[in-house]
């Protein structure tokens, strides 16, 4: 499906020539009937895709920490929902410093969730109910208890194994100062001095992250070797796609300068340099040698649109997360040239765009929505600030519907679907995430978006674990989640799971919104976004806090809110609808 915004348009990439044939069974629902066998085989180009944050999402031993035992007991729940893919936060062996993006083996499920062979049944399962999945890989960095980084450390300086991350002496009269000043993104140094063989203080080693996650040397051969066989072994295992983490920051410049953060150079020296893209680019001959092809799905971070697309070229990644939509703030405005600028950076390149509300690192839709300021950065998460949670929960509403009508795929973070806030309120001594401790507590971190999930019963852990657990959740879950469990919100179509599933089974449903075309309508109202999708499918946004009015001739499909007024063709305050026109 090639996206047409009324400016402008390109047709996608060919399919792959020379594919060798995969004996995992497709899934059975994914094709609609207006798809073609391109589209079948470019499914993230229009697919709705569903986050599992495993250690949240079901615990089925027992322990406090979902497990895939969980996910494969709710997989009925997912397909029920309406979705078309999983996409799995890591489950691989880690010491979890932070919460498994540190991978220590990648061919091997970490015990607190199962185990490979359970892993292969989810996805065997998951394809059964026609369910994709998506696994993530980090490339930028493995676990300190990595084999390769273990060995790295105890072979001392010079080491053949120690070129595989970036181990560098330091500076001063006896090396006590790190190589040079870079910052980690969780707050301090980026550098963690060693010891050498003997105990004296020996080099130092990078980590853009945790101290327990060190940087791969992507100019060695070895590490693209690895991951391109690491690949190769989910998919062969079943996976559809991968997520690709930080996926920006693998390249450093090997002279590993030092700079000024307020005023990045250019290139910068380990974000977004141009020498990244021959790692997806090769990535992509190995997705495109499988039939039907398997996905590339990028996190990537990057202001600049024309730098994003690069990403998004025939020959690398198939799409990538669209931050920039879910950093804006609840405005007309900034969402009009949100969209307008994602449909330029996407069309210039063939790709289809995605559009995302939330995930497992930025504070939850309906709390940012509820706050005076609704817009979202890692610089400013506005931990603490005052939310009104039925006015955030309304808008979250009106998001779903109109990111829903929009051309491209669409991803959901587990637990919006049942209208879950951000947990903020958390005992510091129960926080997990290494920003909340490597910040002093100045940043109170993510763990207010991973709470576990509520299923059942009216306390805690709400069905999250089974009865007699041995554990409570790993995260403490708020008691007024009772009215939000899955199990009281079953059945309800005025709940937001009965909303979800209503939203999600039109989609699917409506032709008109699995086609290339979409034009912006005309409005006298500032506070309105309307724009009509082909056959006649119209999507009005009200984004302001006073009535607008609904366009003459159309009937509603679906509405955000119940107080839309037919009659008198009102549209409430921040409430979205989904219209056809009556032809006459």
């Amino acid at each position: 499906m090639t996206i047409r915004p009324v400016r402008a348009g390109s047709a996608p990439p060919c399919a792959e020539d020379g594919a060798v044939t995969s004996p995992i069974k497709e899934p059975a629902h994914v094709a609609t009937a207006n798809d073609t066998a391109s589209q079948h085989h470019e499914w993230w180009r229009d697919a709705v895709i569903y986050q599992v944050y495993p250690r949240s999402f079901a615990d089925g031993d027992g322990d406090g920490v979902g497990d895939l035992a969980g996910v494969r007991q709710h997989l009925p729940y997912l397909a029920e929902l309406g979705v078309d893919a999983l996409w799995f936060s890591p489950w691989y062996a880690s010491p979890q410093a932070d919460a498994g993006y540190d991978v220590a083996d990648y061919r091997r499920i970490d015990p607190m969730f199962g185990d490979l062979s359970e892993a292969g049944a989810l996805i065997a399962e998951a394809h059964e109910l026609g369910l994709r999945i998506v696994v993530d890989i980090v490339p930028n960095h493995v676990s300190d208890q990595h084999a390769w980084f273990r060995e790295a450390r105890e072979a001392g300086p010079g080491a053949e194994a120690r070129d595989l991350f970036w181990f560098r002496p330091g500076r001063g009269t006896d090396g006590e100062l790190p190589p040079n000043e870079w910052q980690s993104v969780f707050g301090g140094p980026a550098w963690t001095r060693t010891a050498n063989p003997d105990g004296t203080p020996g080099e130092w080693y990078l980590h853009l992250f945790a101290p327990e996650q060190p940087d791969l040397n992507w100019n060695n051969p070895k590490v693209r070797e690895e991951h391109e066989s690491v690949l190769r072994f989910w998919f062969d295992l079943g996976a559809d796609g991968v997520r690709i983490d930080s996926a920006t920051m693998p390249a450093k410049d090997p002279e590993l300068p030092d700079f000024d953060p307020a005023s990045p150079p250019v290139p910068h020296p380990y974000i977004d340099r141009d020498d990244v893209h021959s790692i997806y680019r090769a990535w992509r001959e190995v997705a495109a040698a499988y039939s039907p092809p398997r996905a590339l799905i990028g996190e990537v971070w990057l202001a600049d649109p024309v730098r994003f697309a690069h990403y998004l070229r025939p020959d690398e990644m198939h799409t990538a997360f669209n931050f920039d939509y879910l950093n804006s703030p609840w405005d007309p405005a900034a969402l009009r040239s949100v969209i307008d600028a994602t449909f330029d950076a996407h069309a210039s390149v063939g790709a289809a765009p995605t559009w995302v509300l939330s995930n497992h690192d930025v504070t939850r839709h309906v709390t940012r929505y509820g706050r005076a300021d609704s817009s979202y950065g890692h610089a400013l998460r506005q931990h603490g600030t005052s939310t009104d949670l039925a006015l955030g929960t309304r808008r979250a509403r009106a998001a779903l519907l109109l990111a829903l009508a929009l051309p491209g795929g669409h991803y959901i973070y587990q637990g919006e679907e049942l209208g879950l806030w951000e947990v903020e309120d958390i005992p510091a001594e129960r926080r997990q995430d290494p920003i909340f401790h490597r910040t002093g507590g100045t940043d109170i971190g993510r763990d207010g978006c991973r709470v576990p999930l509520p299923w059942s019963g009216q306390e805690p852990p709400f069905g999250f674990s089974p009865a007699g657990a041995s554990a409570p959740p790993w995260l403490p879950q708020p008691a007024d989640w009772a009215d939000h469990t899955a199990e009281a919100q079953d059945g309800r179509a005025d709940s937001m799971l009965g909303f979800y599933r209503t939203a999600l089974a039109g989609r699917r449903a409506e032709q008109g919104l699995h086609n290339e075309e979409f034009t912006w309508l005309p409005s006298d109202d500032p506070g309105v976004l309307a724009f009509e999708r082909g056959a006649g499918f119209v999507c009005v946004a009200n984004l302001s806090a006073a009535p607008a009015a609904l366009p003459a001739d159309t009937e509603v499909v679906l509405a955000s809110g119940p107080e839309v007024d037919v009659t008198a063709r009102v549209l409430p305050p921040d409430t979205s609808v989904w219209l056809r026109r009556v032809r006459g």
